[in-house]
């Protein structure tokens, strides 16, 4: 069984039917023991750092979700909230990864939010296993994951190369959306779904 973590977060739909459509059986929690016993756990979300982190402790799910050993994906909002700071709100997040999230600079030329397809340059990971580089993926955001050692796959925006997925141990990251990425993002999925922790 997949859990996906209820939080009060918008995008849950979306990632339910992208896994329905896989044949993956999923199911919509926030409940301590159903998310330590899953097989896997997804952690979507779209919406507003500080008030993700006000669920996630009213339904005390910060430390539930460090606990995890199974293999996590954390979804645009929910990867953000996987690293330790963002600049959306001045909030500490959940520190499995040690970065900052940052909002794209305010210069002219640059649009805020990062909306729509773009490519992403990829790095050997499982998760990406059978996606090449230069595959489009879809992106709705405006604060982003600076480059760090953990990421594995990039992408440019206006000149600002950022961490478009991340991975260390059990625990991955994609700043896109891949529910919502089409053939790329199925197989993204899907590998996933077949990834296995050491």
């Amino acid at each position: 069984m997949i859990a996906v973590v209820d939080y009060n977060a918008g995008n849950v739909r979306s990632v339910l039917c992208a896994l329905e459509r896989l044949g993956a059986k999923a199911e919509l929690t926030c409940e301590r023991d159903r998310i330590l016993s899953a097989d896997r756990v997804i952690f979507p979300g779209v919406g507003q750092a500080k008030s993700a982190m006000v669920e996630l402790e009213k339904r005390n799910l910060m430390s539930t979700l460090k606990e995890v050993k199974r293999p996590f994906l954390g979804i645009c909002l929910g990867m953000q909230l996987m690293n330790a700071f963002s600049e959306e709100g001045n909030v500490d997040l959940l520190s499995l990864f040690d970065n900052r999230v940052s909002l794209f600079p305010q210069t002219e030329g640059v649009k805020i939010p990062h909306v729509g397809w773009n490519s992403i340059d990829v790095e050997s990971s499982p998760l990406f296993e059978g996606v090449g580089s230069g595959s489009y993926v879809y992106y709705v955001h405006s604060y982003y994951v600076p480059l760090s050692p953990n990421t594995i796959a990039r992408t440019n925006y206006d000149g600002i190369s950022f961490t478009a997925s991340m991975g260390k141990d059990n625990f991955y990251g994609c700043q896109f959306h891949p529910e919502k990425s089409g053939e790329v993002g199925e197989k993204i999925l899907k590998n996933f779904l077949t990834l296995e922790v050491e």
